[in-house]
């Protein structure tokens, strides 16, 4: 098996167009690179770190007055990934924490994102008390990232929330949400503030709104034709109302830290809080103006949707032209407490797409709808891929997107604060493939190099550099990938579903020695399960 492996893992380096070179002695690997990224390329403070979410991750779905949360039902009920997967053990984290922070302090993080399960702290919402042992194993997370300096990078909501919320009111389609947000977001404030400097009130809000309110393939389910066949819903209107009522909720969530938490009152935390979205890069399909008015619809139609209300007070004016009265309004009031509500901008970034125009051409008819501004989203363009294909249907590898949504971002937001809150490569199809090939992961560490010189050349510009603070690998170890189970690994550590073990690939190697500002990975053996044991990075 390793000799299969080696000879696999050589064909892969010597295939692909990459700057890697491979040279055998006795059995190892060498790496080249000609002018790799270092993390010298990077200013002094940057803050490298890896990411995961609650659900993903922790496991213990009814544990310690843990209540169930909208993906336990739904999961539950309909079955997620394949073979009808579910997080309800995860990767275990919530009992072997410990454990994966100590794989953090060797690898050299300096951050940790992670999130906070809503239904944890709050099983029955703002309707319920707090739940002490909730409160208490945040708190020892934090303490043991403290202890090793690692810094917390804390999201309050990252997907899941009480079921109970949707069965109440409707979730994020009531502005009652808004309030158990809030409610929610105060206890985190006042329980890990004097800890926690680095705050996100919401994850993705414009991904949830599109795959749980206009696809149904998320939770709650609801969509309507030509987008799905779910119950109940309306995808044409539903996705508006819902991200409105997220965005209100960071907008309030975000005013009481400033007013309460962040500096005013003693003893001041004295943090920062942002909102994170999924960003791709989009791209015209072709020369044509139509098309190249098409992707910068659907930079509007996702960035601008979501970031223009926390910074500018309001929604942009391109949306509003198109959607007109479907598009929520917001108060006088809201967009006084709504415009800077956010102290950085959080990227998550994995890729670019080519965009195509929909008003005055044939296109699918998913695609041909005023929800997606009239534009369709493709990979190819006269049969050639974007970038090289990877296991999610609308992620390819594209580096040059990463110096793009960059300069995107701080021009149309003057520059604000930004941090790369997710960027990570999912291996193609894993089936019926050894651990050893999982484990010799070359193509990972090309991704992440590759993404981190596209970063690194936006931030160097001579002239008004982007102001980016951070980067987080996502993921930490391979995880549950909501829909698509455990067969989609993005992890710089392999999980043994039986063992639990977190096993590291050779990208947590490179990462380690990225950190160290090693440019080259010293002869790393071939990776076998024999040979790897716990934490050996």
């Amino acid at each position: 098996m390793v000799l299969n492996s080696l000879a696999i893992y050589l064909f892969v380096i010597l295939a692909c167009s990459s700057t890697l070179e491979a040279s055998i002695n006795g059995g190892r690997l060498r790496f080249k690179q000609e002018n790799p990224i270092k993390r010298s390329d990077f200013p002094p403070g940057f803050l490298f770190g890896a990411a995961t979410s609650a659900y993903q991750v922790e496991g213990a779905y009814l544990e310690d007055g843990k209540s169930l949360s909208n993906w336990d039902d739904f999961c539950h009920s309909k079955g997620c990934g394949e073979n009808g997967e579910n997080g309800d053990v995860a990767d275990n984290h919530y009992h072997l924490f410990l454990k994966d922070i100590e794989i953090m302090h060797s690898l050299g993080l300096k951050a940790y994102r992670f999130s906070i399960s809503w239904a944890r702290i709050l099983p029955r919402g703002r309707f319920g008390e707090v739940n002490p042992l909730g409160i208490m194993f945040y708190n020892k997370i934090i303490d043991n990232l403290v202890l090793k300096g690692i810094e917390p990078f804390v999201t309050i909501h990252h997907q899941d929330f009480p079921q109970e919320l949707e069965e109440k009111y409707g979730s994020w389609l009531n502005p009652q949400m808004q309030d158990d947000f809030v409610h929610f977001a105060e206890i985190c404030y006042k329980s890990f503030g004097d800890r926690v400097k680095y705050w996100i009130t919401i994850n993705e809000p414009n991904l949830f709104s599109e795959m749980g309110y206009e696809r149904g393939t998320y939770p709650p389910a609801r969509c309507s034709y030509p987008f799905g066949n779910c119950l109940s819903g309306n995808s044409d209107v539903e996705p508006l109302y819902a991200m409105h009522n997220m965005l209100l909720a960071h907008g309030k969530a975000a005013k009481l830290y400033h007013e309460k938490f962040q500096a005013i009152h003693k003893p001041k935390q004295g943090g920062l809080i942002g909102l994170v979205i999924h960003c791709f890069m989009y791209e015209p399909l072709t020369d044509s103006d139509l098309d190249r008015e098409a992707a910068e619809r659907a930079m509007i139609f996702n960035i601008g949707w979501s970031f223009d209300p926390p910074i500018f007070g309001d929604y942009p004016k391109e949306m509003r032209d198109y959607h007109g009265s479907e598009l929520p309004r917001f108060s006088l009031e809201e967009k006084s407490f709504m415009k800077n509500s956010i102290d950085f901008i959080g990227i998550n970034h994995y890729s670019a797409v080519y965009t195509k125009d929909c008003t005055n051409s044939s296109c699918l008819e998913t695609a041909n709808r005023l929800i997606k501004g009239f534009v369709e989203i493709t990979g190819e363009r006269d049969g050639v891929l974007i970038g090289e294909p990877t296991s999610m249907p609308r992620f390819f590898v594209v580096p040059r997107g990463m110096e793009e949504i960059v300069d995107y971002v701080k021009t149309r937001y003057n520059n604000k604060p930004m941090f790369i809150t997710e960027n990570g490569y999912s291996s193609p199809n894993i089936h019926d493939v050894a651990v050893e090939e999982i484990l010799n992961d070359v193509k990972r560490i090309e991704f992440h190099q590759s993404y981190l010189a596209s970063l690194a050349k936006a931030i160097r510009q001579v002239w008004n550099g982007a102001d980016v603070r951070g980067y987080f690998v996502w993921a930490l170890m391979d995880n549950y990938e909501w829909t698509f189970g455990y067969n989609v690994r993005f992890g710089l550590h392999y999980v043994d579903q039986n063992t639990f073990d977190r096993i590291p690939k050779l990208s947590a190697k490179w990462y380690q020695d990225f950190l160290k500002n090693n440019s080259l990975i010293h002869n790393p053996s071939i990776r076998t399960l024999e040979s790897v044991q716990m934490f050996d990075v």
